[in-house]
């Protein structure tokens, strides 16, 4: 509990979780008041297209992750954190942890928000949140959320470099997943297991087939898996990857 305590003042001391948690917010509700706004008779808000946004604020919410850690190597006061507390796996760990539930409010606050805005906007829509479809679409941003905070606070200690850390991220998620489609024979199988395609088949994947065309919301995703194997899949990956962060972090020089 002390560890978490000292990793929560940490992040919420500086400034860039504060701005990085404003702007993914403002963005995803704001997707939101536009879909609303802009919906027709001809092609109604739905839950789904509330949600149409969700995706940049992930990368947000990433770029907060990656910070969090990158600029303690920057500054240098990783070297102080780890002297304070020789057990590095424990300090990365809260570390992560705090991260981690604080991208998960966000991304909950954020889905819900993207709901409410919505509704306030078309309160005549049909924007009850009654299936599992549904529910998942806004409440499972939150987990993905999380997720991909451990992901990205993973690649923040492999690289220890802020600006590294945050194009790998960056280019991974809205670049290279979807141009290794172009590799020929394979592009498309490899594709349908990238861990963020993955995490997408548990926000949009299994709709209600009585519900509205999912189309007017996030784009489907190709994943194999159903939903919930499909976060299990991208909880692993993202277990994974801290775990080799980890090792890496205890066996180099802070």
């Amino acid at each position: 509990m002390t560890l978490l305590a000292v990793e929560r003042m940490k992040l919420f001391t500086t400034r860039s979780p504060w701005w990085c948690a404003v702007l993914a917010l403002a963005v995803t509700v704001g997707f939101a008041a536009l879909m609303a706004g802009t919906a027709s008779a001809e092609s109604p808000i739905t839950i789904a297209a509330t949600q149409f946004g969700y995706g940049f604020g992930l990368m947000v919410v990433m770029v907060m992750a990656a910070l969090a850690i990158t600029t303690e190597y920057r500054f240098s006061t990783i070297r102080a954190t780890f002297q304070a507390i020789p057990n590095r796996t424990a300090a990365l760990l809260a570390k992560t942890t705090v991260v981690a539930l604080l991208a998960a409010v966000i991304g909950e606050i954020a889905a819900f928000g993207s709901w409410g805005i919505a509704t306030v906007i078309e309160p005549t829509a049909d924007l009850a949140i009654n299936t599992p479809f549904e529910w998942r679409a806004i409440a499972g941003i939150g987990a993905v959320y999380g997720f991909a905070a451990v992901i990205a606070v993973s690649v923040g200690v492999l690289v220890r470099h802020s600006a590294g850390a945050i194009s790998v991220l960056l280019i991974w998620t809205s670049l290279l997943e979807n141009l290794i489609m172009l590799i020929p024979r394979v592009g498309r199988d490899i594709h349908q297991w990238l861990p963020f395609n993955v995490a997408h088949q548990f926000v949009t994947g299994d709709p209600d087939p009585s519900a509205r065309a999912i189309q007017d919301g996030p784009g489907l995703s190709d994943a194999v898996l159903s939903p919930w194997p499909a976060l299990a899949y991208f909880a692993g990956f993202a277990v994974v990857l801290l775990v080799i962060a980890l090792t890496v972090a205890n066996k180099r020089d802070a």
